[in-house]
């Protein structure tokens, strides 16, 4: 369900894609592909997992290492099966807050980073439902104040 509206692109913003957040405002890291991999999570992909399978493919079954996955330029996708063309960018994002390779503390972080980007669009949401609902409010305060003018020039 989305969230938020991204600031950049005006298209919606869901929990599970990556932001990016300056001053008050919350906007897609890549708003061509809001689902890619944060600039630390590839980082941490590249110093961690490079020596070991970081997805499953469920189409072809096959365990795949980060050398193995295929990029899609025109599709915008770069973490994609090469053997079965699945995507597989959640995949690798599960495998590396799971992955014990990285150590506890990196793990711990990398999970709250990523727990309160998601807070901070699902606030943003509702601090713009909020506003929506004041909005309302006014117009039809202003609405009724209007009629009444309305009602007692005539």
């Amino acid at each position: 369900m989305p969230q938020a509206k991204c600031s950049r692109c005006r298209e919606w913003i869901f929990s599970d894609d990556t932001i990016a957040v300056d001053g008050d405002q919350v906007f897609h890291a890549d708003c061509r592909r809001p689902q890619a991999l944060s600039h630390e999570e590839r980082v941490l992909l590249l110093r961690y997992c490079w020596d070991h399978p970081v997805a499953g493919c469920l189409t072809c079954a096959r365990s795949l290492r980060q050398q193995q996955l295929a990029s899609d330029v025109l599709g915008l996708k770069t973490h994609l099966c090469a053997y079965g063309h699945t995507d597989l960018t959640e995949n690798v994002r599960a495998h590396i807050y799971e992955c014990t390779v990285l150590p506890v503390e990196v793990r711990l972080r990398a999970r709250a980073a990523r727990d309160a980007a998601r807070r901070l669009v699902k606030q943003s949401s509702e601090l713009t439902d909020r506003a929506d609902v004041l909005m309302r409010e006014a117009e039809a305060a202003i609405a009724a104040l209007r009629d009444t003018m309305r009602r007692r020039s005539a």
